[in-house]
C-alpha cells in the first residue's frame, strides 16, 4: 500500500483560498469540503487540507504562524516539465499570489514558486529525467 500525505493549512479566507487554487487547476474532494475546510487534490496521494483558522486552531494548542511575516514551512511539488512550472507560476501570480523569488535552473533541476494568498510558499520543480547534479 502507498501512504498518502494530508497537509494541513491554516487559511485567513477559506473562499478566496479555494479560488485561488482552483484557478491553478486543483479540484476539491466534496465529500470533506464545507465552510470550514477543503479538500484539495493536488495528486492521487497527496491532498491538502485548508482549514479555516478557527477550524485549524481546534487541532493544536500553539498559536498559529502568519505566514505573510513568518516561514512554517516550504512545500514542494514535482512537474512534469519547465513548462508546467512556469505555467503554474503563472496562473498564481494572475490570481494574487506573488512570486518570492527568481526561477532557478541548476541545469538537471529547474524551479520557481510562488506564494498563495496566506502566504504560504509553494515550491515547483522540474527534474531533467537521467539528470545528475553538478559534482
Amino acid at each position: 500500500m502507498s501512504r498518502q500525505i494530508f497537509v494541513n493549512l491554516p487559511v485567513k479566507d477559506l473562499p478566496r483560498t479555494k479560488e485561488f487554487f482552483a484557478s491553478l487547476g486543483f479540484g476539491f474532494n466534496p465529500q470533506f469540503t464545507n465552510d470550514k475546510a477543503a479538500s484539495m487534490v493536488v495528486a492521487d496521494n497527496i491532498h491538502v487540507m485548508l482549514l479555516a483558522e478557527p477550524f485549524f486552531q481546534t487541532f493544536t494548542k500553539k498559536s498559529i504562524a502568519d505566514a505573510r511575516q513568518v516561514t512554517e514551512t516550504l512545500l514542494c511539488l514535482s512537474c512534469d516539465s519547465r513548462e508546467e512550472v512556469d505555467s503554474l507560476v503563472a496562473k498564481a501570480l494572475a490570481a494574487g499570489g506573488k512570486a518570492p523569488n527568481a526561477a532557478q535552473d541548476h541545469g538537471f533541476m529547474y524551479g520557481h514558486g510562488f506564494e498563495d494568498p496566506d502566504g504560504h510558499i509553494w515550491e515547483l520543480v522540474y527534474m531533467v529525467p537521467g539528470g545528475t547534479p553538478n559534482a
